[in-house]
């Protein structure tokens, strides 16, 4: 079988960015675990090796093992009995060997007994799994919890829970309820302080939740008695071993079947506080979404990795009318467009998981010692542009995960409608990525900001006054073209100061943005390595129709127009019938 990572060369292409000689200087605090730990690297160059073997683990693993398992798993799926979850047989062998490789707990510092990885190649990682299995992406994925007990659990739930973690335990996030999805101010989830035990009990349900019968749940509850927003909210660390939540049901999901998706009830389950009270929605959950979208993100970019293989392969080997159907350009018009949404998906998804290396690694060590001023600035460019990146990486990688899914099937015509052929799966595991993690409409929601404040503008300059091969500079013309564009579309949008206006054309604006964004990375890409170029020719033609599309519909629309798409206004239903 293929070794997921040998046979992707972008991935090496990203994992030796430049930045990388940052990253791992402020990851490693000068090498100093190598005296303790024997597996800790003793320079850059160690560190990157050692980046490239556990990568090559993984992919060959994917490639052997998970990618093998992926049909039986999805037809098998995950069985609910007497309150516990038992995973598929495919699933159990892929969690052996993830285990067996040392794979859990891989961001995590060795102390407690992780590889004390980046993000950067965790997030490889995930996307190589995810290529194989986005449904064993969703269990294997979720040890990213982890980060959240190590930001705000105190040392001793870090030694008790990271160190399980790191030895192959399971992990959930359980933040939605029946009636609280999008809107996590309506947890009511009740949290209330056990005196006699010194503990705290949950009581209440828990709905759509991953993974739901893992080990170590964190828990989003409300402590406050008579509050009913976030300020009533904190973090819990569930222990499965203390007992009192039982998994009522598991979901009857359209794809991503191997990964249990389960509705818990809590019945005065033992917890303990993590962090401090009234924080859980308003700190804590925050910075556990944005780690879960990025890992959407790499999800979402695997699957589009699968579905042009699929697509590719299938065009290249089925004939019609005497020849291959890829010679036809209704065919190769949507494979290239395929392979440059995956290049472009992929791109920015290793351009935000460098945003957040540096700003965390630095949190880090604020944690330890002061930052320099020179520090604490590089510290809050990065965790801008990482929040400006994260939903951004998010929308874009997860509807192209759909469209890559939509178009293999459609390349494979009738017979891609049959469970015969892995691009049905992969349509319907698309499916849920630009929902999960805050669906697209709200990482729009979170991405405008930064386009009214100009976050997105200001890095388009930058990129724009990089310096590319003479025979590359027509393409930064024309991104210069688009970014001008996009940035006469913000002032005649924000000019009106219409807040209703504003939400209206604010997808159009952060698509406009992020066009603009994939072009110039993949120009950057295609810069150093000759690979990348038909990509970056195939996004900058497609980036700029859609650039121009969104111009001329904000220049026809006014404020005005708005009443003919309000639904009262547009349909009426019939309830009586």
């Amino acid at each position: 079988m293929p070794n997921f990572y040998i046979d992707t060369p972008s991935l090496k292409h990203h994992l030796h960015h430049p930045l990388m000689q940052r990253i791992v200087e402020l990851k490693e605090r000068n090498f100093r675990d190598k005296d303790e730990f024997d597996y800790a690297p003793i320079d850059f160059e160690d560190a990157m090796e050692n980046y490239e073997k556990v990568l090559e683990i993984v992919g060959e693993i994917c490639g052997d093992t998970i990618a093998p398992n992926a049909e039986d798993v999805d037809r098998e799926g995950p069985t609910v009995s007497n309150g516990r979850v038992t995973y598929a047989e495919g699933t159990l062998k892929n969690l052996d060997a993830v285990h067996k490789a040392g794979l859990m707990g891989i961001s995590m510092p060795r102390r407690y007994g992780g590889l004390n990885f980046p993000a950067v190649p965790y997030i490889m990682a995930a996307d190589m799994v995810s290529r194989a299995d986005a449904g064993f992406e969703n269990l294997w994925g979720l040890q990213d919890c982890a980060e959240t007990l190590y930001e705000f659990g105190d040392e001793d739930q870090r030694r008790r829970y990271i160190t399980r973690v790191c030895a192959g335990e399971t992990m959930s996030m359980d933040l939605t309820e029946p009636d609280a999805g999008s809107d996590l101010q309506a947890v009511m989830l009740k949290a209330t302080y056990d005196e006699a035990e010194g503990c705290w009990r949950l009581n209440g349900v828990k709905r759509f939740i991953t993974n739901g019968d893992s080990d170590i749940h964190l828990v989003l509850a409300r402590s406050e008695e008579g509050t009913r927003d976030g300020r009533g909210l904190s973090m819990f660390i569930y222990d499965k071993k203390n007992g009192g939540v039982n998994v009522r049901r598991i979901e009857n999901k359209l794809g991503i079947k191997g990964s249990p998706t389960c509705e818990l009830v809590y019945r005065n389950a033992k917890a303990e506080l993590c962090g401090e009270r009234r924080l859980g929605l308003i700190k804590y959950v925050m910075a556990l979404m944005n780690g879960a979208r990025l890992g959407i993100a790499a999800q979402a970019v695997g699957i589009c990795e699968a579905a042009c293989r699929e697509g590719y392969k299938y065009a290249c080997e089925r004939h019609q009318f005497g020849k291959a159907i890829i010679n036809f350009p209704a065919v190769y018009e949507m494979v290239a467009l395929m392979r440059a949404r995956t290049d472009a998906a992929r791109t920015m998804l290793y351009e935000t998981a460098r945003f957040v290396d540096v700003y965390k690694a630095l949190e880090d060590i604020s944690r330890e010692r002061k930052l320099t001023p020179e520090e604490r600035q590089e510290q809050k460019q990065y965790a801008k542009l990482a929040d400006a990146f994260t939903p951004m990486a998010k929308a874009m990688s997860t509807e192209y995960a759909n469209r890559n899914a939509y178009d293999a099937i459609q390349i494979h015509g009738g017979s891609g409608f049959m469970k015969d052929y892995t691009c049905e799966r992969l349509y319907r595991d698309a499916r849920i990525t630009n929902i999960y993690e805050g669906t697209t409409q709200l990482q729009v929601v979170a991405a405008i900001r930064h386009v009214t404040t100009g976050t997105y503008l200001n890095r388009l300059r930058v990129y724009e006054a990089l310096a590319y091969r003479p025979e590359l500079e027509c393409y930064g013309k024309r991104l210069k073209e688009m970014t001008d564009i996009y940035e006469k579309s913000v002032a005649t949008v924000t000019a009106a100061k219409d807040g209703e206006y504003l939400d209206f054309m604010a997808r159009r604006l952060v698509e406009s943005a992020a066009h603009c964004v994939l072009g110039y990375l993949l120009l950057q890409d295609a810069d150093k390595d000759d690979s990348f170029l038909k990509s970056a020719d195939v996004y900058i033609n497609y980036g700029e129709s859609e650039i121009r599309k969104n111009q001329d519909f904000i220049s026809r629309f006014s404020p005005d127009n708005l009443s003919s798409y309000r639904q009262e206004q547009n349909f009426t239903l019939d309830t009586t019938a």
